[in-house]
């Protein structure tokens, strides 16, 4: 099969080509929304402390409740938790717009909404990522799906930044967050349209906290799951609230408005988006352990170079690269995960990888913010890319070495 077509091969089932029509739109909107919201918080405030509170706000349940979460993953219905979560984030998104329409927004009503929305990706996340194996037949594929499931998110990643850039200047903040609340139809219509055939869950006697505690116990017992897990904590932590800081960068650093914010963060999706077809057009999962370091020694460059670049053109470059190592590092992650873990297991697993990518990253956008405030955001960024490039060394010592 030519490289090109191999990309795909995942359209090829049904239900998978659903889940990728509806929430390609859907994404769209998504990436909008999350543009809107730190630019309106940084708009409202000009505090680059309140941006990383607000994100820890948006985050910190995933750390929190995801776990559970996977464990209830593993025990109910995938597919029916995945159709409830798509209904609970479009409200969330139509109540954020009518109160931004009606000029009645505030800072403690920010972070209700975004805790909420927060809630809602704890059980989004495993479920999602564990419903990804029911829409395709051959596990061989399996990484082929996740990667275009990455390739569908960073190429909205690439487009909704600049579309919420624009919006944002010539319509303002509510018109992004009604537009993400009506793309949600899209991604619900498209689950509902699915045929999918339900395994029968065995009931478990267990407690929830006796099943977390079996998780928690394969996970870390599992030697190539526990570095994966421990990379991916280090480098949420330390690199990826760069995209907090970026409104206070692209104002004070750059000397840009709303359009610029739009490019940077869109230019760091291109390169995410190059990423994920690089990895669609692999044949297996064969030596992703070797790519997992590499691209977070990359995506660790890309953050201490662009400490030190104060024009647009190169900065967007360097987006760019940031970006690409980024998605390399996380969909690798994600398909060696896929590929090793249980059946059984891969609802709490997929809940720590949750952890790992999105419930650290709140308290890495906590600190970061206190530190933006202190030493300035540039320092910040270095300092983040400096602790992923010795993390992709340690990861590379731990598990290539072996």
């Amino acid at each position: 099969m030519h490289p090109f077509f191999r990309s795909f091969r995942s359209l090829g089932y049904r239900n998978f080509r659903l889940f990728f029509a509806g929430q390609s739109i859907s994404l769209l909107g998504t990436w909008i929304q999350r543009i809107a919201t730190p630019w309106l918080v940084y708009d409202l405030t000009h505090s680059v402390f309140l941006l990383g509170l607000v994100g820890f706000v948006g985050q910190v349940p995933v750390f929190l409740v995801s776990p559970f979460a996977g464990v209830l993953t593993d025990r109910a219905n995938r597919y029916r938790i995945l159709i409830a979560t798509q209904v609970l984030a479009m409200v969330q998104a139509a109540i954020l717009a009518a109160l931004v329409l009606s000029d009645s927004i505030n800072i403690p009503q920010i972070l209700l909404l975004s805790g909420f929305l927060g809630c809602v990706n704890a059980f989004d996340i495993p479920a999602r990522q564990s419903f990804i194996i029911q829409m395709v037949e051959k596990k061989e594929d399996l990484g082929n799906a996740i990667a275009l499931n990455s390739s569908m998110v960073n190429g909205a990643r690439l487009i909704g930044p600049s579309v919420a850039g624009m919006l944002i200047a010539t319509t303002g903040e509510g018109i992004c967050f009604l537009l993400n609340a009506l793309s949600y139809v899209f991604v619900i219509v498209s689950l509902l349209l699915m045929k999918i055939h339900v395994k029968e869950k065995i009931k478990e006697n267990t407690s929830i906290l006796a099943e977390l505690k079996n998780g928690i116990s394969y996970a870390f017992g599992n030697a190539p799951i526990r570095h994966i897990l421990l990379l991916l904590s280090l480098v949420s932590f330390m690199g990826m609230p760069y995209s907090v800081l970026m409104p206070a960068f692209a104002k004070e650093v750059l000397g840009g408005e709303a359009h610029t914010f739009g490019f940077l963060m869109g230019a760091s999706g291109m390169g995410a988006l190059s990423g994920a077809f690089y990895l669609a057009s692999r044949k297996s999962a064969s030596g992703l352990e070797k790519v997992i370091p590499l691209a977070a020694g990359v995506f660790g460059l890309g953050l201490v170079m662009l400490s030190f670049c104060r024009f647009l053109p190169v900065s967007l470059i360097l987006m760019v690269v940031v970006g690409l190592g980024m998605m390399l590092m996380m969909a690798s992650s994600n398909t060696m995960l896929q590929n090793i873990v249980d059946d059984g297991m891969r609802g709490r697993v997929m809940s720590f990888f949750a952890v790992a990518i999105m419930g650290i990253a709140p308290f890495g956008s906590l600190v970061a913010g206190s530190m933006a405030r202190h030493i300035g955001v540039p320092h910040t960024l270095l300092i983040g890319g400096i602790c992923c490039i010795l993390g992709g060394f340690a990861f590379a010592r731990k598990y290539c070495g072996n």
